[in-house]
């Protein structure tokens, strides 16, 4: 378990939240920088996986494949600034739904973490609400809150000085 990783949450860190959900590629805007963040991340030898909550999907706002091509989307972008996502999960359920995989429960972390061979001591959650860090903490990795004055860019920085 040598691997370090950073999860990211997507809506608020990678692209711009909305109220009622990115439903698709069309409502789907990917912050500036972004690119340049999880290259320097991936350069300093963490694996980049995104961990995001999607209820929308049970709600009945989108569909699985609405959200998978919203993260392939993302990796195209990527893609053209030489850099990539390992992995994105995604907990589809609503909050009522009581599931282990939906922030602030740790599940979907777990799941990454086994699958990919992954030191949580090591490793950073960065998102933008107080469900990531939570759960961030139940999985035992560091964590990073973001805000309007400190986006993803200062985060990466804040990590690479801690390397």
């Amino acid at each position: 378990m040598n691997r370090k990783a950073v999860f990211l949450d997507r809506d608020g860190v990678i692209n711009k939240n909305k109220d009622n959900y990115v439903k698709n590629v069309s409502e789907l805007e990917i912050f500036p920088n972004i690119s340049e963040s999880i290259k320097k991340l991936k350069d300093l030898g963490f694996f980049v996986i995104v961990i995001t909550n999607q209820s929308a999907i049970n709600r009945g706002f989108t569909t699985h494949e609405d959200i998978n091509k919203i993260h392939q989307t993302i990796q195209e972008h990527l893609k053209v600034h030489k850099t990539l996502i390992d992995a994105f999960y995604y907990c589809p359920h609503k909050p009522e739904d009581q599931c282990i995989c939906r922030k602030p429960k740790p599940g979907l972390i777990i799941q990454a973490t086994k699958e990919f061979n992954i030191n949580l001591k090591s490793s950073w959650m960065i998102g933008d609400r107080d469900s990531d860090i939570q759960s961030a903490e139940l999985a035992g990795c560091n964590s990073i809150k973001i805000q309007p004055d400190f986006r993803l860019q200062d985060a990466v920085n804040m990590i690479e000085k801690s390397t």
